[in-house]
């Protein structure tokens, strides 16, 4: 049986993901970025910021399963062959660069003892910067790759719906089939 929308945890997960990577993004490249190591907000930025982390690495994983496991609507033709090709291989890249990213912050936090620092008994003080960590770099360059992505993603569902008005995005909404 021929399905006309994702399965309605996918559609759920799907926005909610895109607002949970989106907040994430911006504090880490904005607050996170700009408030030096030994102010004392960095903590409670860092907190929020691990904190979404690991939900988006976690619903990220909820949100594959379910994806491999429910059946999917047809693709939908843009009318340029490049782009039909391109379409999968840069959904799945979506998939990787989040997990990714989420991975590398999280061995990032790993190899500067965040966790107990961030989440322990607050004893223990921030090294003074991250950049010497290789994990540090890794999540530093993935970030715009992401930022990228999404924006060829926004970009393509705005193409669809604004351009070939193929009804595109109401498969990534609730609804009856």
């Amino acid at each position: 049986m021929e399905v006309k929308r994702y399965h309605p945890v996918l559609v759920g997960l799907h926005w909610l993901l895109a607002v949970m990577i989106l907040m994430s993004l911006f504090v880490g490249s904005q607050a996170l970025a700009e408030t030096p190591n030994d102010d004392p907000r960095k903590i409670e930025l860092l907190r929020a910021h691990m904190t979404a982390g690991g939900m988006i690495l976690v619903l990220m994983l909820i949100r594959l399963a379910t994806r491999l496991m429910t059946p999917l609507p047809p693709p939908v033709s843009t009318g340029h062959p490049l782009a039909v090709r391109l379409a999968r291989p840069l959904h799945w890249m979506l998939y990787a660069l989040v997990i990714a990213m989420a991975l590398t912050g999280m061995a990032m936090a790993s190899a500067a003892s965040l966790p107990e620092i961030v989440f322990g008994e607050g004893l223990a003080v921030l090294p003074r910067d991250f950049s010497h960590l290789p994990e540090r770099t890794l999540h530093g360059l993935i970030a715009p790759l992401l930022v990228l992505l999404i924006l060829v993603h926004v970009g393509a569902a705005l193409f669809h719906h604004f351009i070939r008005r193929d009804g595109l995005l109401q498969r990534m909404w609730f609804g009856e089939d």
